[in-house]
């Protein structure tokens, strides 16, 4: 294990290979169906999840883990040998994870004094917190520091984005979980809406008329970005791999990734997206 631990969400939705190959430790969310109480990726698994969300006349609920979830969990690290814990989480406007945290935070404290924690509220989601995280185990896996570890981070946050599309904005709305794209909602059926997230809530970024233009649409706005420049992507879906996968022939015929995946949604986000959402989650590389 590095010297500085990394602690992350279900909902970053890292591929396996990728949380083991860089020792990122995740805590699960909840997943309330009915009287059913789920774990996400744990007791329940992306694929059984979608065929049942298809069919769900009435949405399940999420819940972000408690205090008690994250102090286990940094007790955890800390019993392994970790006297240096970065916890990273998805938008604190969207989710009680990063308060939770904070709080068992605190509680740790009181227990270890001598375990320094650093908990970080990514003001993003999916697999842009996935690439925080990603990027956080390389550089505790390289040897800095927990504050150099903490300032990669915190320099992501403001330009790691989302943009994803579906042919429905039903789910984010059944769920709570609109944000500013609310006026998109009425929509007629074959306009394909464009969402991300600016600064912790969801906004609209456009709207197609077909599944194809609204990925030639993606692949401008990360073109008007980044440009020429290098750039990490992970293409993001909830059964829809073939749809991922003209996004990502489109991105790099234009342009220049230097690293990419494919990733699905953890059930507890494609509560909110639904079956057949399609995106990317990108992050410059720096200069």
């Amino acid at each position: 294990m590095a010297k500085v631990a990394v602690l992350t969400d279900s909902t970053a939705s890292i591929p396996e290979n990728l949380l083991k190959e860089l020792d990122i430790h995740t805590v699960a969310y909840y997943i309330h169906r009915g009287q059913e109480v789920l774990r996400d990726l744990v007791t329940i698994q992306r694929q059984e999840f979608l065929n049942w969300l298809a069919t769900a006349k009435v949405l399940p609920t999420t819940a972000s883990p408690g205090p008690g979830d994250y102090l286990e969990a940094y007790r955890d690290l800390a019993e392994r040998g970790s006297d240096e814990i970065v916890s990273i989480h998805m938008t604190s406007k969207g989710s009680g994870a990063y308060q939770a945290a904070t709080v068992a935070q605190s509680m740790m404290k009181e227990q270890r004094p001598d375990l320094h924690i650093e908990v970080i509220d990514t003001r993003n989601v999916s697999l842009c917190q996935g690439w925080m995280a990603i990027e956080a185990a390389r550089a505790a896996l390289s040897g800095l520091k927990l504050d150099e570890v903490v300032e990669r981070v915190k320099n992501m946050i403001p330009v790691t984005r989302m943009i994803q599309t579906a042919d429905t904005l039903k789910y984010l709305y059944m769920g709570g979980r609109i944000g500013m794209a609310q006026r998109l909602v009425g929509t007629l059926l074959n306009i394909k809406p464009l969402i991300g997230m600016e600064d912790g809530v969801i906004v609209p970024l456009g709207q197609a008329r077909s599944r194809g233009q609204a990925y030639q649409m993606i692949v401008d706005k990360v073109e008007e970005t980044v440009g020429k420049s290098q750039v990490k992507i992970a293409y993001v879906h909830a059964g829809a791999q073939q749809e991922v996968e003209k996004i990502k022939r489109l991105v790099e015929s234009r342009l220049n990734a230097v690293e990419s995946l494919i990733a699905e949604l953890s059930p507890a986000l494609a509560v909110h997206t639904g079956p057949g959402t399609a995106g990317l989650c990108y992050t410059p590389v720096p200069a």
